[in-house]
């Protein structure tokens, strides 16, 4: 008997399950398709990377932390200070470019539930076979000064990218939260070939070693932690 109850209850969870990852399919089919690519697409050029509106989630699930999306979904925060298109967004200051914020549009707010059910929808979306190769990242702490280093002067990455709130370029993803959004393997992956994830994407790839592609990748796990030093 006890058996057979808990034998019940294990089906109940299991269909409760099944049904939110349904909703959140039909969450992301309703109201995320139009903007995000959901399926890898048939095919990459120039003009698809110009023309769309929000990143590809086709490998979310090989990129997200879960947590991190169900909070963001319910709060979400600018991970771009300058949209998707950075030279549609921003006009000429006295001194540097300014994000002109009237031409940004909110993304929208989910309730917790359905915050949970799509986050649940994304993880299961984890791209091509080989897109993020498990281990990538060894895990090894970074020297911080060496990997700010690094990230400022060697490789550049300042110039598109922000180390904190007010430290860096606008046209790419701020990176200080990276710990709390990205998986380690993904970051690691990124850097070693963006256009492995898109051959247009105008992020450069540049010829590491992995001892560097570690340290960077250190660098900006660590520095999501609050680490400086």
């Amino acid at each position: 008997m006890r058996n057979m109850i808990f034998g019940a209850a294990g089906a109940v969870v299991l269909a409760a399950t099944t049904a939110a990852a349904a909703d959140g399919d039909a969450i992301l089919k309703q109201q995320c398709a139009a903007c995000h690519a959901l399926e890898k697409p048939n095919a990459f050029s120039v003009e698809r990377l110009w023309d769309r509106k929000g990143p590809d989630l086709y490998y979310a699930g090989a990129k997200f932390n879960r947590d991190w999306l169900v909070e963001w979904l319910q709060n979400p925060t600018r991970i771009r200070p300058a949209g998707t298109h950075y030279a549609r967004i921003v006009v000429a200051g006295e001194k540097a470019d300014v994000v002109d914020e009237k031409k940004l549009a909110p993304h929208p707010k989910l309730a917790k539930g359905d915050a949970e059910s799509v986050a649940d929808a994304l993880m299961a979306l984890k791209g091509p076979d080989g897109l993020v190769v498990p281990g990538a990242y060894k895990g090894e702490k970074a020297n911080m000064r060496l990997g700010e280093m690094a990230f400022t002067k060697l490789r550049g990455c300042s110039a598109c990218h922000r180390s904190s709130a007010d430290e860096g370029g606008l046209s790419g993803p701020e990176l200080h939260t990276a710990s709390r959004r990205l998986k380690p393997d993904y970051v690691a992956e990124y850097i070693k070939d963006p256009q492995k994830f898109d051959p247009h994407v105008w992020m450069p790839k540049q010829e590491m070693s992995d001892k560097d592609i570690e340290r960077l990748t250190g660098y900006l796990l660590q520095l999501g932690q609050g680490e400086r030093k």
